[in-house]
């Protein structure tokens, strides 16, 4: 080989080498990158799931004031027809009571006259 050989061979083997070294130095750049992006993402999908877990729990606690709502309804429903009913049995007692008055100043009425 000659000495203008053996030199371009150099040449050669030192520009591989700072290939070599490029891609390596890129390479490591990369991997840091997706390291960082990794991150990123175990930490965004940590709030994802902090935000479910609260997002289910105001899931829960909706689901017992509803039931809580529907048991008051239930009951104040359930009392505002006892009341109803309670008024309406003294409604019909009283016009009954009324009515019986009435007959009987009728009844006397008659009689009298």
């Amino acid at each position: 080989m000659t000495h203008e050989e053996e030199e371009k061979m150099q040449y050669d083997i030192s520009k591989l080498r700072d290939q070599v070294q490029q891609i390596t130095l890129t390479q490591k750049v990369i991997e840091a990158k997706m390291d960082g992006l990794k991150k990123g993402v175990e930490a965004n999908m940590n709030d994802v799931e902090a935000k479910m877990d609260g997002v289910e729990a105001k899931m829960d606690d909706l689901k017992k004031d509803m039931e809580d709502l529907k048991t008051n309804l239930k009951t104040n429903l359930t009392k505002f027809l006892e009341e109803i009913l309670t008024n309406g049995e003294r409604v019909v007692k009283e016009t009954h009571d009324e009515n019986k008055i009435n007959v009987n100043h009728d009844f006397i009425d008659s009689n009298v006259g």
